[in-house]
């Protein structure tokens, strides 16, 4: 006999009717010999309606009330449904977050899961009863025990860490789409369902934008080896399941808090070719990554960075024994990259004596102050980063082979790590080049020009957004020093929320001058498009690719970065939908 978890998100219990139909598939699912725990959220539009009615009252409602009112909208699902799974003949009940035992943080609003004491679930279940469950919310695990609420996608994230909790055989999300598609079928209406997805593409996906499920719920499945499908609630069609490999055992103490980092990954043998100078037109890094493709030269990191005027710098990481045909090709092609209206003679710049060094881990999403850490780390340990490339659950930089043994170090003692590995994987090797396409328009870009180039800068920076709980992704030093005032100087840019961009400028303002630094500029009519897949690995021509895609449709890319798993593109917010639905054509994806 099976346990299973089941989790129905708002529109699936959005009606009496839409009730009634989640309890017969209960009893379908019960009478096919499974134990079953259900977890569900507020009916329809019923937590924007209490939201709307405490805005009334107060333009800043006290968070501990909020938590108190909204979590009665979970309240009024478990007991409607666990009526209509009891008039259909099958013995249920209905439990809180607290009576079901999920501890989370003393945080109202936002309140990370601590620990989840599952008896009371176990011995009703012995009962035969189906476990109703509202999720979104627990209790705090200090002070008084008050109600908290999970934050956004709460739901999910509720029913991923009861089964973990229970050790469930599947955790099965219901939800209004057929699974995971594609892309966001809103857009490309011919996004296709996709049959699994990794974990790691799935947070990366979901970080991103796509919606279907929170990084917070996936990242406790990969966690904790939970197997998680996505299903909708209309049909009976097996939806999409979302696969990683089977993780070593794990405490479920500090369950959503335990470790933001779980490794630390390390590369030699790296070499990096940085191109000054390019013109800042559609097209440059298509003609660029194209050339190496046709080498059949393996490219790894990809930065381009903003800079002021009318030329980029672009910069890649290759493997050393490219690192000829790397540079013959950037050389042949410099001139070429250049015309009348650009008289400017691009440098090629090669360092054949680097190493990369990655911290990875799926805790690291939604806490501002892991990226910032590393860079403090090694800034502590007297190693100087060349380079940076960030994604959801990694963050890489590129530092002179010399120091490696010492920043690996440096890492595995600050983040609890016993081992290092290097990151040489082939797991996914059969795995689709591109698994999927995001688009995220809720982004900004933070620049802060003028840097001054010397050890602990990035560190120092982070480390004041990271203390006023502003969380970035992608993060791009540039390649090119200018000086200023007998100093040498770096610009650095990251993307973050729109809703977080007027206070990074504010506090990282109040610091430029003391820290030497120039403007701090903001950007907020960007998108930034990415693609997705564990197989681009080990296919060198995804990036080239996707760059001559969006060069055809006159799309000019702003800002590159990249993980061993994603490739993510600035571009103006007004060719946002124009890039994605181009990418996800040019990569047979419809």
């Amino acid at each position: 006999m099976a346990l299973i978890v089941q989790k129905y998100g708002g529109t699936s219990v959005g009606s009496a009717e839409r009730i009634q139909a989640v309890a017969r598939r209960v009893v379908e699912t019960v009478k096919a010999g499974n134990d079953l725990v259900v977890v569900v959220s507020a009916m329809g539009k019923t937590t924007d309606g209490l939201v709307k009615l405490a805005r009334e009252l107060s333009s800043q409602p006290s968070r501990r009330e909020m938590d108190v009112l909204l979590a009665t909208g979970e309240q009024v699902t478990i007991a409607l449904l666990s009526i209509a799974i009891q008039e259909l003949g099958q013995p249920a009940i209905s439990l809180t977050g607290a009576q079901v035992g999920i501890v989370t943080e003393a945080e109202h609003s936002r309140a990370r899961i601590l620990e989840i004491a599952p008896d009371r679930v176990e011995r009703h279940l012995k009962e035969g009863k189906v476990v109703v469950v509202a999720g979104f919310q627990g209790v705090s695990a200090t002070g008084d025990r008050d109600i908290t609420t999970l934050g956004r996608g709460g739901s999910d994230t509720s029913a991923v860490a009861l089964a973990a909790a229970l050790k469930a055989s599947a955790c099965e999300i219901y939800t209004d789409v057929p699974g995971i598609l594609t892309t966001d079928p809103r857009i490309v209406p011919a996004a296709q369902l996709l049959t699994e997805i990794t974990a790691d593409e799935m947070l990366e996906l979901a970080s991103l934008g796509a919606k279907v499920l929170h990084p917070r719920a996936v990242e406790i499945a990969k966690n904790y080896g939970v197997p998680l499908v996505v299903r909708s609630s209309w049909t009976d069609d097996p939806g999409t399941w979302v696969v990683s490999p089977v993780p070593p055992p794990r405490s479920l103490t500090g369950l959503e808090i335990a470790r933001s980092v779980d490794a630390v990954e390390f590369a030699v043998n790296q070499a990096k070719i940085a191109i000054l100078q390019v013109p800042d037109r559609a097209g440059i890094a298509g003609q660029l990554f194209g050339a190496l493709a046709r080498e059949h030269v393996d490219v790894d990191l990809i930065v381009q960075s903003i800079h002021e005027g009318n030329t980029n710098d672009i910069a890649f990481t290759v493997n050393k024994q490219s690192i000829e045909r790397a540079q013959a090709v950037a050389e042949a092609i410099s001139p070429v990259l250049h015309d009348h209206l650009n008289p400017i003679d691009a440098q090629v710049l090669v360092a054949d004596d680097i190493a990369k060094v990655s911290i990875v881990g799926a805790g690291m999403i939604g806490r501002p102050g892991v990226a910032a850490q590393m860079f403090k780390t090694l800034a502590e340990a007297g190693v100087n980063i060349q380079m940076i490339s960030t994604s959801e659950i990694k963050v890489s930089c590129t530092i002179a082979a010399t120091d490696c043994d010492r920043a690996i170090a440096a890492l595995c003692q600050q983040f609890e790590i016993s081992t290092s590995s290097n990151e040489i994987d082939t797991k996914y090797i059969t795995a689709p080049s591109v698994r999927g396409v995001a688009l995220d328009l809720d982004r900004a870009r933070l620049a802060i020009l003028q840097v001054p180039d010397r050890l602990g800068m990035a560190a120092e920076l982070f480390g004041i957004l990271a203390a006023n709980n502003i969380s970035l992704d992608a993060i791009i030093q540039s390649q090119r020093t200018r000086i200023i005032a007998g100093v040498a100087t770096r610009d650095i840019a990251c993307t973050v929320a729109q809703g977080d961009a007027a206070d990074a400028k504010r506090v990282l303002e109040a610091s430029a001058a003391q820290l030497g630094c120039g403007a701090v500029v903001v950007d907020e009519s960007i998108a930034k498009v990415s693609i997705v897949g564990a197989g681009m690995v080990s296919n060198p021509g995804v990036a080239a690719q996707m760059f001559t895609a969006l060069a055809a449709a006159e799309i000019n890319i702003q800002m590159i970065s990249t993980s061993e798993i994603k490739i993510s593109c600035v571009v103006a917010r007004s060719q946002g939908i124009d890039a994605l639905k181009t990418i996800h054509r040019a990569f047979g994806l419809g």
